[in-house]
């Protein structure tokens, strides 16, 4: 990287940071989005020694809405992390721009462990999405703690949306492509590659809805107000449960044994219609390794608790393997994931 494009991301940070910090002074008064007091390192000193960490409370950012499928998995790991730690942890939900506001507004906090970012898939296709104007480098600006969650996706339906089966959807969409209406939850987030991948493998081009978060956009599918989405199965298992939704398939090789009657994309014929999210935690980079060790400590005893692996099993997910919930394992993984999805978004158009 120059010294020119580093200087220009800082600037641009920087005015991604001002105008965040008017949403959070809002937000800290009591606003739905947060659930505890905003943690930006100001009090309490910078990233020096990692002697005594920590020794208050840790804020972990939420890129989406309070209520989606990367809220629920923060709040899940949330509470055994913090007793692991010796410190509440509290959530906070920080939306906009396919969760590059939260991810800007981490990467210039404090260095000192404080301010925690829960991303997932879309950290990796923010890079192709937004080029230049990204005010952040994934794999430079931030410590990686380690990757949390792998979970499925589903396609569904709204209740009163005519088709009824995976090829019904398949016709219907390929019949109707210029009037059917499916709906994201922002540019680069899981629902909206889902969603690409579809057009791609249908051969049509569809006008999305974006949302910010799959939780509006959930609650616009069970209004009818959308046609279709992709979302993790930890937002669509109740619904699909409850009958609120149609289920067409879900997008992994395997059937989810929670949701054992949808079948996958793959039985369906449409092998290339496979994607799955992964969830990871992120610090700012320049925090120090003992800091970063206890974090990474704590998710890996958070992982193993009884409640957390219930829950998840429940929702069609999986803890990762330990060897993956640490700082090399999710480089990796965060490197591989630029690599696949950068010609695929580049190839698309998509743009933010």
């Amino acid at each position: 990287m120059t010294l020119d494009r580093s200087l220009d991301r800082r600037a641009r940070l920087g005015t991604v940071l001002a105008v965040t910090a008017l949403v959070l002074a809002a937000c800290t008064g009591g606003g739905a989005g947060s659930s505890g007091a905003g943690g930006d390192g100001a009090d309490g000193g910078g990233g020096g020694d990692a002697a005594g960490y920590p020794d208050r409370e840790i804020t972990f950012v939420v890129p989406f809405s309070e209520g989606g499928p990367t809220d629920t998995v923060t709040r899940l790991i949330a509470g055994p992390m913090g007793e692991a730690l010796g410190q509440q942890i509290v959530v906070q939900n920080v939306e906009g721009a396919g969760g590059t506001v939260a991810a800007g507004q981490v990467a210039q906090a404090e260095a000192d462990g404080y301010t925690v970012l829960m991303h997932h898939i879309g950290m990796s296709t923010a890079p192709a999405l937004y080029g230049e104007d990204l005010a952040y480098d994934p794999l430079e600006d931030f410590e990686m703690i380690g990757l949390v969650t792998e979970v499925p996706m589903t396609i569904i339906g709204a209740s009163d949306f005519e088709p009824n089966t995976m090829e019904e959807f398949v016709q219907y969409v390929t019949d109707n492509a210029d009037t059917v209406t499916p709906a994201h939850a922002g540019v680069g987030a899981a629902s909206h590659l889902c969603g690409l991948l579809i057009q791609d493998a249908l051969g049509v081009e569809l006008t999305f809805a974006p949302y910010e978060g799959t939780g509006p956009a959930m609650d616009d599918l069970l209004g009818g107000q959308v046609d279709f989405m992709c979302d993790q199965t930890t937002n669509t298992t109740s619904p699909i449960q409850a009958g609120s939704v149609k289920p067409y398939a879900v997008t992994t090789p395997e059937r989810v044994e929670s949701l054992s009657d949808v079948p996958t994309t793959e039985e369906e014929g449409y092998p290339e219609i496979q994607v799955g999210v992964w969830h990871g935690l992120y610090v700012p980079a320049g925090t120090p390794d003992g800091v970063v060790q206890a974090l990474t400590e704590a998710l890996q005893q958070a992982l193993t608790d009884q409640n957390v692996i219930d829950t998840l099993a429940g929702l069609g997910a999986t803890p990762v393997s330990e060897d993956q919930a640490t700082p090399d394992g999710h480089r990796q993984r965060l490197q591989e994931q630029i690599d696949l999805w950068t010609p695929i978004i580049e190839e698309s158009g998509a743009g933010a």
